[in-house]
């Protein structure tokens, strides 16, 4: 029998091929986070995530046609439930956050939800938490007081909603890692998508108003770029490991400040980019170590505020 490869050990082809495809994600996930902030000028962020779930839905109605009902089988449906709630309340207040805060900064303080993840893991799973997980927390956190400057500046509703945001998606990645260890990563994806549109509907009806043509194209955007993006993002870490892929989701961060200054004149000072790499640097270094420490175990989602990136709980 072959010996498989390490995970690092892949062909150049395929790291090259999942860099692709990674450094797309990046660039539609910014592209439906645009489309987020220029639509809520209209729609509530509470009905724009009914649209972006149900076109999630409808995106994968296909895959569920091809391969019937096996994938919803599962002895933890109150736990999926659980997920759900989670992952959606996480999406309204990232929408939220995204109405009213430049794109750069929403998206640079998202990439703390890994070290909220790392805490409430020790705190729950009682995970022992060593030096380079404190360290690379300390300087999540490090980051992203620099891009909030309590004190020096103003306190941004905005920034302090992505924080909370990242909060509940770290706490949404202790109950993917229960979910892990029995459920496929299909079925967790499956539940996802089933789950969060009924469940955004209440919040939705209770700000609903009728989308006009033009801001149903920008939700229909919304709905295929995000949908275009986890696909990406899949192929991305399914062609190479987690810790290869990783630092190229960071132009994400790029393109909402090319995308915040084309689409609404944002610009966004030194001190948001210098936060920006700090907390990214912590992000990378957390899901390095974690992937040593427990190879094959639930990656470190790379992104916030969207149901996605829990490769192998999720897609």
């Amino acid at each position: 029998m072959r010996t498989p490869l390490p995970a690092l050990a892949v062909p150049r082809s395929s790291v090259l091929l999942a860099s692709a495809f990674m450094l797309a994600s990046a660039f539609f996930f910014a592209v439906m986070h645009m489309t987020v902030r220029r639509v809520s000028a209209e729609v509530h962020p509470f009905e724009i995530a009914l649209f972006r779930n149900f076109f999630g839905l409808l995106a994968l109605l296909p895959w569920f046609l091809r391969t019937g009902l096996e994938p919803l089988r599962t002895k933890h449906l109150p736990l999926h439930g659980l997920r759900a709630l989670l992952n959606l309340a996480a999406m309204l207040i990232f929408y939220m956050a995204l109405a009213r805060t430049p794109l750069v900064t929403v998206q640079a303080l998202s990439f703390t939800a890994p070290m909220f993840a790392a805490i409430l893991a020790a705190l729950l799973l009682h995970e022992r938490v060593a030096v380079w997980r404190w360290l690379a927390i300390l300087a999540g956190f490090t980051g992203a007081l620099i891009i909030v400057r309590p004190g020096l500046l103003p306190l941004d509703s905005g920034a302090l909603l992505t924080l909370l945001s990242a909060a509940i998606w770290g706490f949404t990645l202790i109950v993917i890692k229960r979910l892990a260890r029995t459920d496929s990563a299909v079925t967790v994806t499956a539940y996802m998508v089933i789950l969060m549109t009924p469940l955004s509907l209440p919040t939705a009806l209770l700000v609903w108003t009728w989308p006009s043509s033009n801001a149903l194209i920008w939700l229909v955007l919304c709905g295929v770029s995000g949908t275009v993006a986890q696909l990406c993002l899949a192929q991305a870490l399914r062609g190479a490991d987690a810790t290869v892929v990783l630092p190229l989701d960071f132009t994400k961060v790029v393109w909402g400040g090319i995308l915040g200054f084309l689409a609404f004149g944002e610009s966004a000072d030194l001190w948001t980019w210098i936060g920006a790499a700090i907390i990214f640097i912590g992000a990378t270094n957390l899901t390095y170590h974690e992937r040593r420490a427990q190879h094959g175990a639930v990656r470190i989602p790379v992104s916030n505020g969207d149901p996605v990136g829990e490769i192998d709980a999720d897609e």
